[in-house]
Protein backbone atom coordinates (compact mmCIF):
# COMPACT_ATOMS: atom_id res chain seq x y z
CA UNK A 1 0.00 0.00 0.00
CA UNK A 2 1.52 3.09 -1.07
CA UNK A 3 2.63 5.54 2.20
CA UNK A 4 -0.08 8.33 1.79
CA UNK A 5 -2.76 5.31 1.27
CA UNK A 6 -1.68 4.16 4.86
CA UNK A 7 -1.16 7.11 6.65
CA UNK A 8 -4.15 8.26 5.71
CA UNK A 9 -5.80 5.21 6.87
CA UNK A 10 -3.84 5.97 10.09
CA UNK A 11 -4.97 9.16 10.68
CA UNK A 12 -8.73 9.66 8.87
CA UNK A 13 -10.10 12.38 10.57
CA UNK A 14 -6.85 14.29 11.47
CA UNK A 15 -4.65 14.71 8.49
CA UNK A 16 -5.53 16.21 4.98
CA UNK A 17 -2.97 15.78 1.85
CA UNK A 18 -2.55 18.66 0.11
CA UNK A 19 -0.58 18.45 -3.63
CA UNK A 20 1.11 21.21 -4.75
CA UNK A 21 3.26 21.41 -7.97
CA UNK A 22 6.99 22.00 -8.08
CA UNK A 23 7.91 21.64 -11.93
CA UNK A 24 11.62 21.55 -12.29
CA UNK A 25 12.92 23.89 -14.58
CA UNK A 26 15.72 21.40 -15.58
CA UNK A 27 13.33 18.88 -16.73
CA UNK A 28 11.66 19.48 -20.42
CA UNK A 29 8.28 18.19 -19.37
CA UNK A 30 7.66 18.81 -16.00
CA UNK A 31 5.43 22.34 -16.36
CA UNK A 32 3.28 20.14 -19.26
CA UNK A 33 3.23 17.39 -17.03
CA UNK A 34 2.20 19.15 -14.57
CA UNK A 35 -0.75 21.22 -16.05
CA UNK A 36 -1.66 17.90 -17.44
CA UNK A 37 -2.17 16.74 -13.40
CA UNK A 38 -3.94 19.70 -13.10
CA UNK A 39 -6.31 18.61 -15.99
CA UNK A 40 -6.72 15.12 -14.93
CA UNK A 41 -7.79 15.99 -11.40
CA UNK A 42 -10.51 18.37 -13.07
CA UNK A 43 -11.56 15.06 -14.20
CA UNK A 44 -11.26 13.47 -10.99
CA UNK A 45 -8.25 11.29 -11.78
CA UNK A 46 -5.45 13.18 -10.17
CA UNK A 47 -3.72 10.22 -8.71
CA UNK A 48 -4.36 7.36 -11.12
CA UNK A 49 -2.73 10.12 -14.22
CA UNK A 50 0.03 11.48 -11.30
CA UNK A 51 1.09 7.71 -10.64
CA UNK A 52 1.42 6.96 -14.82
CA UNK A 53 3.22 10.45 -15.08
CA UNK A 54 5.76 9.85 -12.38
CA UNK A 55 6.48 6.37 -13.76
CA UNK A 56 7.30 7.33 -17.00
CA UNK A 57 8.72 10.73 -16.09
CA UNK A 58 12.00 9.47 -18.09
CA UNK A 59 9.56 8.82 -21.34
CA UNK A 60 7.86 12.07 -20.76
CA UNK A 61 6.71 13.65 -24.60
CA UNK A 62 3.27 15.44 -25.57
CA UNK A 63 2.41 12.27 -26.97
CA UNK A 64 3.35 10.32 -23.96
CA UNK A 65 1.48 12.60 -21.49
CA UNK A 66 -1.91 12.12 -24.21
CA UNK A 67 -1.48 8.50 -24.27
CA UNK A 68 -1.32 8.26 -20.21
CA UNK A 69 -4.90 10.17 -20.14
CA UNK A 70 -6.20 7.85 -22.39
CA UNK A 71 -5.01 4.88 -20.29
CA UNK A 72 -6.85 6.56 -17.26
CA UNK A 73 -9.57 6.94 -19.00
CA UNK A 74 -9.55 11.12 -19.87
CA UNK A 75 -11.99 12.34 -21.50
CA UNK A 76 -9.64 13.59 -24.28
CA UNK A 77 -11.64 16.59 -25.73
CA UNK A 78 -11.98 17.95 -21.92
CA UNK A 79 -7.93 17.08 -21.45
CA UNK A 80 -7.07 18.95 -24.69
CA UNK A 81 -9.21 21.98 -24.13
CA UNK A 82 -7.64 22.29 -20.45
CA UNK A 83 -4.08 21.37 -21.58
CA UNK A 84 -4.67 25.09 -23.76
CA UNK A 85 -6.08 26.48 -20.71
CA UNK A 86 -4.18 29.43 -19.28
CA UNK A 87 -5.35 29.44 -15.78
CA UNK A 88 -3.85 25.62 -15.56
CA UNK A 89 -0.74 27.06 -16.00
CA UNK A 90 -0.74 30.19 -14.14
CA UNK A 91 -2.34 27.71 -11.21
CA UNK A 92 1.03 25.55 -11.47
CA UNK A 93 3.34 28.66 -11.48
CA UNK A 94 1.28 30.03 -7.98
CA UNK A 95 2.48 26.30 -6.71
CA UNK A 96 6.19 26.59 -7.86
CA UNK A 97 6.04 30.42 -6.18
CA UNK A 98 4.54 29.23 -3.51
CA UNK A 99 7.15 25.86 -2.86
CA UNK A 100 9.82 28.62 -3.08
CA UNK A 101 8.64 31.05 -0.32
CA UNK A 102 8.46 27.93 1.25
CA UNK A 103 11.89 26.46 1.11
CA UNK A 104 11.57 23.92 -1.54
CA UNK A 105 14.65 23.44 -3.59
CA UNK A 106 13.70 19.77 -4.77
CA UNK A 107 10.77 16.71 -5.07
CA UNK A 108 9.33 15.32 -3.41
CA UNK A 109 9.36 17.76 -0.83
CA UNK A 110 6.53 16.79 2.15
CA UNK A 111 5.29 19.49 4.83
CA UNK A 112 3.43 18.11 8.13
CA UNK A 113 1.27 22.33 9.40
CA UNK A 114 4.06 23.77 7.60
CA UNK A 115 7.66 22.06 8.56
CA UNK A 116 9.87 20.51 6.32
CA UNK A 117 9.74 16.33 6.53
CA UNK A 118 13.02 14.62 6.51
CA UNK A 119 12.10 11.24 7.17
CA UNK A 120 9.50 10.29 4.72
CA UNK A 121 9.15 6.58 6.18
CA UNK A 122 5.96 5.88 7.35
CA UNK A 123 7.50 5.76 11.08
CA UNK A 124 8.70 9.51 9.94
CA UNK A 125 5.64 10.69 9.37
CA UNK A 126 3.85 8.97 11.87
CA UNK A 127 6.31 10.49 14.53
CA UNK A 128 5.53 14.19 13.19
CA UNK A 129 1.70 13.91 12.72
CA UNK A 130 1.79 12.45 16.66
CA UNK A 131 3.67 15.50 17.53
CA UNK A 132 1.37 18.21 15.77
CA UNK A 133 -1.77 16.37 16.71
CA UNK A 134 -0.06 16.72 20.75
CA UNK A 135 0.89 20.32 19.96
CA UNK A 136 -3.13 21.20 18.88
CA UNK A 137 -4.25 19.57 22.37
CA UNK A 138 -2.48 21.95 24.15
Amino acid sequence: MPLLEQLLETYPNEVKVVFKNFPLRMHKYAMPAAIAVVAAHQQGKFWPYHDKVFENYNRLSDQMLRQLAAEVGLDMAAFEKSMNDKSLAARVNQDGQDGQKAGVRGTPAVFVNGKLLRNRSLAGFKQMVDKELAGLKK
